[in-house]
């Protein structure tokens, strides 16, 4: 079997995205959301002013691979603290990659990314790299 068709054969990669708090800005998620499934992946999007606690039960309900979590409002790292102590609670390990999207200052990647975070991806990414670093978190 060739790699192309080991690639169609196997199960899309599912992705979650969620927008957390007050934040009411959606465009930028919904073209990420748009760039991935053109891309071959399932996509779930929660919509927006989504708890912590909804965006994870929802993430282990439907077994992602990758949960997006998209954000403008500068509260980022209390979200992120709080997103990851609940997944610490979990009963079992969670199975999935975080990816944090939309605006963030520079200086706070490497904290978000000593917390879990697989990756950060900006708000001047590219839809390929976005793809690409998907991909390279769903191993494939």
């Amino acid at each position: 079997m060739t790699a192309v068709q080991e690639e169609t054969v196997a199960e899309p990669i599912r992705v979650m995205l969620a927008k957390i708090g007050l934040d009411g800005h959606d465009r930028g998620v919904k073209v990420v959301a748009r760039t991935l499934r053109d891309a071959g992946m399932e996509v779930i999007y929660t919509g927006l002013h989504r708890r912590p606690e909804q965006v994870v039960e929802a993430a282990v309900q439907e077994d992602v691979d990758i949960l997006g979590i998209s954000l403008l409002s500068g509260a980022h790292m209390p979200i992120f603290t709080r997103l990851f102590d609940l997944l610490a609670q979990l009963d079992e390990p969670y199975r999935f990659a975080i990816v944090a999207g939309g605006v963030m200052p520079d200086e706070d990647e490497t904290e978000l990314k000593q917390m879990g975070v697989g990756a950060v991806l900006g708000q001047d990414s590219t839809p390929e790299s976005i793809v690409a670093q998907i991909r390279s978190l769903a191993g494939r």
